[in-house]
């Protein structure tokens, strides 16, 4: 079995083009259905039917697992299943009738429009005033990452893998390699470009190194900055200007929103998001309509 799920790990790097987390998740979902499937007298992959697998999931639910967590071992389930059976490892796609329990969504939190400007000017702040002829380079990278994740709506995987020959000066687009290797173009404002301006001149020059080579943003020692640095970056800001706390996903949470509020069109925030599918942006038009209830149920006499 240690067989199958190697070479089931390297077809969804390689050929499904799937995230390192998203392979790591399920091999790891997989190792336990065949766990399970031993445990019941199972000795390879031939040996899964449609009912060690619901048993799976059942047993999985008894210890407390959440509807999205199954949802998604029910994903890794249905996708092993094809796979084994085109490599001739099951003589069926055991899995294909298995329905997924519906994942609860809940709504994203998102800041207003006027605290996510807090937000931001909260790094603007810090490279101005005094210290304007001389500005510090990683508050410079902060003030540009801030910029980038509420003007894009981009993920801070993606903000965080951006190289300097994926920004667009002239058209003021950067270019980002989303989820399943799929490339897209997002603008950005006039805002993000003078922090971008300012880290390109005066910040990265400081900060670049050995290890830099062409990534756009920093860390401190001259590496690209990683994703868990960059969140700790937006809760530091938030904490400081007195906000909620956030992190760069809300703020793409809240740039979508925005859009959507300022009248964007559904499916042009789909792209600008990289959204495989439309389902996923529809949730932040339940955002809009949330608030519109909230300002209803106070200013309408009759609400």
């Amino acid at each position: 079995m240690r067989e199958a799920v190697d070479e089931f790990a390297t077809h969804l790097a390689q050929v499904r083009n799937r995230s390192a987390h998203t392979v790591r998740a399920y091999v790891t979902d997989l190792v336990s259905l065949l766990d399970h499937a031993v445990r019941g007298g199972g000795s390879s992959p031939a040996d899964l039917d449609l009912a060690v697998v619901r048993s799976w999931l059942a047993r999985q639910r008894t210890m407390g697992a959440a509807r999205s967590t199954l949802a998604r071992r029910a994903a890794a389930a249905r996708t092993f299943s094809a796979w084994a059976h085109r490599r001739g490892l099951l003589p069926t796609d055991v899995a294909a009738p298995l329905a997924s329990p519906r994942a609860h969504r809940e709504l994203p939190t998102v800041l207003r429009a006027d605290q996510a400007a807090a937000l931001v000017e909260a790094g603007v702040s810090q490279v101005a005033g005094p210290v304007a002829d001389d500005p510090d380079p990683v508050r410079l990278r902060d003030l540009l990452l801030l910029e980038l994740l509420y003007a894009t709506g981009v993920r801070v995987s993606e903000v965080c893998g951006l190289d300097v020959a994926d920004v667009d000066q002239g058209r003021r687009v950067i270019r980002v390699l989303g989820k399943g290797g799929r490339e897209r173009s997002v603008p950005y404002g006039v805002p993000a470009q003078r922090a971008l301006d300012g880290w390109l001149r005066h910040g990265r020059p400081r900060l670049v190194g050995p290890h830099s080579r062409n990534a756009l943003l920093l860390g401190a020692r001259g590496g690209r900055l990683n994703a868990t640095t960059a969140r700790r970056i937006v809760s530091g800001y938030a904490e400081a200007a007195g906000l909620p706390r956030i992190s760069p996903h809300g703020l793409r949470h809240s740039a979508a929103t925005h859009l959507l509020e300022g009248g964007a069109d559904l499916r042009a925030v789909q792209e600008l998001l990289g959204h495989s599918s439309l389902a996923s942006t529809q949730i932040y038009t339940h955002v809009s309509v949330e608030r519109l209830r909230a300002a209803y149920r106070q200013a309408h006499p009759r609400a």
